[in-house]
């Protein structure tokens, strides 16, 4: 603080200083008016509590029970065992490890034109701008002016005249004026540390907003290629559903069926085919979002197609320290951010009861002619200190004193809620991929029995010893069967991208997560942090 107020100080004298054409006693009492500004300056200090950063939770695991060290696995597309790998990182762009082209194009083109992105990207350069302006106040105030006027004075000498008495004339006056409102107790030092905070929480807002849109475009792609194979496998079913009803209708007809059998199959074809509308609704939903997503409106452009077939499932999966997640989590950063300016705010509001001091100084000089200004005898200075401090405000202040620290309290409550929150949803993330695993091994075995009872049926049926009802009832049991591993592989592809989504996306090897400067890399606790307490200094 010393260092920037003597900066200050040597800017401002140095400035005066080249005004050469003042007289040295319009420079003098600028220059006492600047000495005076630093020695209050440096002799203020900061109202209110000084903010500690919260420590990090004292857990030792992220779900209740021990996690294995892999997960289930079946024999088919991303049925392969997940490891996970306690305190392995995650990368930036997390969204590469699932090998897939389209994918990778569809969320590079959602970055750069997704309109939410930009908001949330616009937003913190508001709350950067909003800073540097407030920074502002820790410098004086310097302006310039020049007046010229032509005036008349009254003969009956009611009004000052010029030393030569003439009643009509001109008068020209530049001047500088220079004002400074000392930080004594510290409101501008508080309010630029809100102010600071405020633009720490819009960062980490629009980190967030980043790394949601890439999970999101993950999701929907996933969704998109489920609805797919679940379309294409309820297309068979209605076409075997429909040969069925065609063969029991032959058979009825020739008295080898009854009536209650054909009513059955064709009940069952109906409902086979009610079931197709609502996945080609969610299917064209699904296309509209991506496109959206992307930035675009949904007529524009077709929108990508996905297969599960050509998505790879990510082998490793990082399984971050409790410690290090409250520092990886960008929306526990934001509640961090946002706890830090509520602090910041209650040293605000006990400044705003103290007394304010603002400090002003004017020179320049005046004269009948331009040719005249700044000679011997032009030139004027005044100096001026005010002291003002609040005496009877109907408990206004006090209470907005007391409003601040409820906010603080808040603000820390919302922090703690964050943290619950974030810890919560890496656990359901965790246990959703186990029985993922497991529901995919499940589903996969209901497969291959099905598939074997299809192949059997059709010995069967080849060889004359089963009818073809039977053929056909094996095969809308193997379809049927299809549509669940479907939802299961597409199930473990969308919660193993929210796992790395709920272990903070990777947004700390990023440069680009905002217009400014780069994401540095959240820092790893160590067991001092785990010691340390949140706590607030005694009001100075």
């Amino acid at each position: 603080m010393v260092r920037v107020l003597a900066g200050i100080v040597e800017m401002t004298a140095a400035m005066i200083g080249r005004m050469r054409s003042l007289p040295s006693a319009t420079r003098m009492p600028l220059r006492y008016l600047l000495a005076a500004v630093a020695v209050l300056a440096i002799a203020g200090c900061a109202m209110g509590p000084d903010f500690h950063r919260p420590a990090a939770p004292d857990v030792g695991r992220l779900t209740a029970a021990p996690l294995p060290a892999t997960t289930a696995s079946a024999a088919v597309a991303g049925g392969r065992p997940q490891h996970f790998v306690p305190g392995a990182d995650i990368p930036a762009q997390w969204w590469t490890l699932f090998h897939s082209p389209a994918l990778n194009a569809l969320i590079e083109q959602a970055l750069a034109h997704n309109p939410d992105l930009q908001a949330a990207q616009a937003a913190l350069a508001v709350a950067r701008e909003n800073t540097r302006a407030g920074r502002g106040a820790y410098y004086p105030a310097v302006s310039a002016g020049l007046s010229a006027s032509r005036q008349q004075d009254p003969p009956g000498a009611l009004a000052p005249v010029p030393s030569n008495n003439a009643f009509l004339y001109n008068l020209f006056t530049p001047q500088v004026s220079v004002s400074y409102v000392p930080d004594v107790f510290g409101l501008n030092r508080r309010t630029v540390e809100s102010l600071k905070a405020q633009e720490q929480s819009a960062r980490f807002q629009a980190i967030a907003a980043r790394i949601t849109l890439s999970s999101n475009v993950v999701a929907a792609a996933v969704q998109q290629a489920s609805l797919r194979a679940q379309i294409a496998a309820t297309r068979e079913l209605v076409g075997i559903n429909s040969h069925m009803v065609e063969i029991l209708k032959y058979q009825h007809g020739k008295g080898y069926a009854g009536g209650l059998d054909l009513a059955a199959q064709q009940a069952q074809l109906a409902q086979v085919k009610a079931s197709l509308p609502p996945l080609l609704t969610q299917l064209d939903q699904q296309n509209d979002l991506l496109a959206v997503l992307a930035g675009r409106f949904p007529g524009e452009a077709g929108a990508s197609s996905f297969d599960l077939a050509d998505l790879q499932l990510p082998q490793q999966l990082p399984l971050s320290l409790p410690s290090a997640l409250v520092a990886q989590r960008p929306d526990v950063r934001q509640a961090e951010a946002n706890m830090h300016a509520a602090s910041a705010q209650v040293g605000v509001a006990i400044a705003n009861r103290l007394p304010n001091i603002s400090l002003t100084a004017n020179a320049g000089s005046t004269a009948l002619a331009i040719h005249q200004l700044f000679k011997s005898g032009t030139g004027f200075w005044s100096l001026g200190a005010d002291l003002a401090a609040p005496i009877f405000q109907g408990g206004s202040l006090r209470h907005q004193e007391r409003a601040a620290r409820a906010a603080y309290v808040e603000a820390s409550e919302q922090y703690r809620s964050t943290v619950l929150t974030a810890f919560q949803n890496v656990a359901d993330t965790l246990a959703a991929l186990q029985h993922d695993a497991e529901g995919l091994q499940a589903a996969a075995t209901a497969a291959d029995a099905a598939k074997l009872t299809l192949d059997l049926s059709q010995r069967r049926y080849k060889d004359g010893y089963a009818g073809y009802l039977s053929l056909l009832g094996a095969e809308q049991g193997y379809q049927q069967a299809r549509i669940a591993l479907v939802q299961a592989q597409a199930s473990r592809y969308a919660d193993t991208a929210a796992l790395f989504q709920a272990l903070g996306g990777g947004w700390w090897h990023d440069a680009n997560d905002g217009p400014a400067d780069a994401a540095p890399a959240p820092p790893r606790l160590s067991d001092s942090d785990h010691a340390r307490t949140n706590r607030d200094s005694d009001e100075k």
